[in-house]
């Protein structure tokens, strides 16, 4: 079985969808043919190659933003190489490649869509633009042979804004490579010297990382802020740093590799994600994998992370007197590992599971 993975971005950059197609594609390698079919605005990476037993394929795009990632050179391959695959599995609702796998299809190839669907644009302008692309967007919904949703939030947005049989929808949620953390000797690896808050994924505004830069003069000199990931963002959160004078407190990384990241995440004393839009929160997931608690937006589905004991929610709109209080408290509790371990699913069984929705749908 020959399957395409459509994407907009790909490792070597840092987000929940890149993870998400790297860690699955490379299961899924073990028994098909599996390739990336992804964009690279820039120019920058190789067109083609071979990561492990994965091929990757990458097209030129037009990015404004790091967003919608239209790439006609993406489109044109499908239409003339889509009946070569059995199963399209296209991945983002909010960026164009999976719109340009449902356009391409033919009768051949079995359409997969994951939408990692937030319901909204991820700024005012595109939010605007967000609804009269629902009209294209149903169209990807409307070609797919099976949905996969990562949570039951996800599930009930694509329920209410679409019209989607409910039994061509499947709930997957992301996983973690748990072998990874395993070893994490939780709280051993922290810093004495200083307290880190560390946010990983892509620098957007709907992301909140405004709010902890806020917070940062609230907070004792200990406390720093590591941010891994790049995006369209990055320079308001630099100028508002500069401005605030606690530039010196914080600490950008890009590019990271597996080590290195989970390295991160062990050595943080809280992770902080304050997004208003997310389909699943694999940050979240990967920092509990490690034993760092989390301080998340009580939005989307980060609100179904919330226990008051491993993770911490905080309302919108966000108190930055009460946000920097509880960075405070919460940088100091430990995640004991039967309760980070047992609601997270390893990226093996997320594997299987949709290997038997691909089963399920091509037979």
């Amino acid at each position: 079985m020959k399957i395409a993975q459509i994407c907009p971005r790909f490792p070597p950059h840092i987000g929940g969808i890149e993870t998400h197609v790297y860690e699955i594609s490379k299961r899924l390698a073990k028994e098909f043919d599996v390739e990336i079919l992804t964009t690279d605005p820039r120019g920058a990476l190789a067109d083609v190659e071979c990561i492990g037993d994965v091929a990757v394929r990458r097209f030129r795009s037009f990015a404004p933003s790091n967003s919608y990632y239209l790439s006609l050179d993406l489109y044109k391959y499908l239409k003339g190489k889509s009946d070569e695959y059995d199963i399209l599995h296209a991945h983002s609702y909010h960026a164009l490649p999976a719109l340009h796998a449902a356009m391409a299809k033919g009768e051949n190839p079995i359409l997969v869509f994951t939408p990692h669907y937030h319901g909204k644009g991820h700024s005012f302008i595109r939010n605007l633009l967000h609804k009269p692309y629902k009209l294209l967007g149903r169209e990807i919904f409307s070609k797919a042979n099976a949905v996969i949703c990562v949570s039951e939030y996800e599930k009930d947005l694509v329920l209410r804004d679409f019209n989607v049989d409910k039994t061509r929808i499947h709930v997957i949620p992301n996983g973690v490579n748990l072998d990874e953390f395993r070893c994490v000797r939780v709280n051993e690896c922290k810093d004495v010297d200083e307290k880190i808050i560390l946010y990983v994924g892509r620098l957007e505004k709907y992301k909140g990382v405004d709010y902890v830069v806020r917070a940062l003069p609230r907070l004792s000199s200990e406390f720093v802020l590591n941010v891994v990931g790049d995006g369209s963002y990055k320079q308001n959160i630099v100028k508002l740093a500069r401005k605030l004078g606690v530039m010196h407190r914080i600490r950008f990384y890009q590019k990271l590799n597996r080590e290195k990241l989970i390295e991160m995440y062990s050595k943080a004393n809280v992770l902080v994600l304050l997004s208003k839009y997310e389909a699943y929160g694999l940050a979240v997931a990967e920092a509990l994998a490690a034993g760092t608690p989390c301080v998340v937006a009580n939005e989307a589905a980060l609100k179904e992370w919330v226990d008051d004991r491993s993770v911490f929610g905080v309302d919108y709109p966000v108190d930055v007197d009460e946000l920097a209080k509880l960075i405070k408290n919460v940088a100091g509790k430990r995640v004991v590992k039967n309760d980070r371990l047992d609601k997270l699913m390893d990226w093996n069984d997320v594997a299987i599971r949709i290997k038997r929705v691909y089963l399920s749908v091509i037979w």
